[in-house]
């Protein structure tokens, strides 16, 4: 399940993903946030806080497949996405795909909260 962060600026998207995350998540929770800070924003880059669960959660291939459509589909809108997240296997495999990736990429363990949230709205 998807659910916003709702105290942000209006060009950044927050989410918090707990449990299961299925396409259905992003149709209803993701991508209207996302096309919402698009326009919002004058340039249209905006910037994502991406939060995962304590405990990873479980991503259909229906939402793996949205992740993708959305991301490549935005490819030039990303100016940051902060992941805050504590699982190694995460943080070492956007470290080494980070220059496939749009923006400034960041990752953040789940007691820097508020780094990621600083740094994402800076």
């Amino acid at each position: 399940m998807l659910t916003a962060i709702r105290d942000l600026p209006a060009t950044i998207v927050g989410v918090e993903a707990h449990e299961k995350v299925t396409a259905d998540d992003y149709e209803k929770v993701l991508i209207p946030a996302v096309e919402a800070a698009a326009a919002a924003s004058s340039d249209g880059k905006i910037r994502l806080l991406y939060v995962l669960g304590p405990e990873f959660p479980e991503f259909t291939a229906g939402a793996a497949w949205e992740d993708t459509k959305l991301g490549l589909g935005r490819l030039r809108h990303w100016e940051r996405i902060a992941v805050v997240g504590d699982a190694d296997w995460l943080r070492r495999a956007i470290h080494a795909l980070s220059w496939a990736m749009p923006g400034e990429v960041r990752v953040f363990a789940s007691n820097e909260i508020d780094d990621a949230r600083a740094w994402v709205t800076s």
